[in-house]
């Protein structure tokens, strides 16, 4: 179960709609697809990789999800649950996620926040991301 800022149901739908996209996200690091990863992104969006890469503007997120994704050398194995998501306007959602990366023989995890946008169209978008791996205690 998600848990949100607000328990009014009005949010129902969007919280849907945010899951959805997570589970495009998943799916596109499953498959190594940069089409299907880069169409959930805002045009100019801003990205922090695990890394700790700032990549502005769909273009410079393109460049290297192109690059990154396809030449990956792990299984795709790896998982996306939105734990949280902070409504700070009705058009702007904090939305926090576990992240799993299961290749043979370990496991890592992060926890990535996307800041999102709803569209005029409805979409929701990725605007202001930031992933971050998760070091054990």
């Amino acid at each position: 179960m998600v848990r949100m800022n607000t328990e009014s149901t009005a949010y129902a739908a969007d919280i849907e709609a945010i899951e959805r996209v997570v589970a495009t996200v998943e799916h596109s690091q499953q498959t190594k697809d940069p089409d299907e990863f880069l169409a959930l992104f805002h045009p100019e969006a801003v990205w922090t990789t695990g890394g700790g890469k700032v990549l502005i503007g769909l273009d410079a997120i393109a460049e290297f999800t192109r690059k990154v994704l396809p030449a990956d050398d792990w299984d795709g194995k790896v998982t996306y649950e939105v734990t949280h998501v902070f409504f700070m306007r009705p058009d702007v959602a904090a939305v926090k996620v576990r992240q799993l990366y299961r290749p043979p023989g370990e496991e890592s995890e992060g926890a990535p926040l996307y800041v999102m946008t709803k569209q005029e169209d409805g979409r929701w978008l990725l605007t202001a991301c930031q992933n971050t791996g998760v070091v054990a205690d």
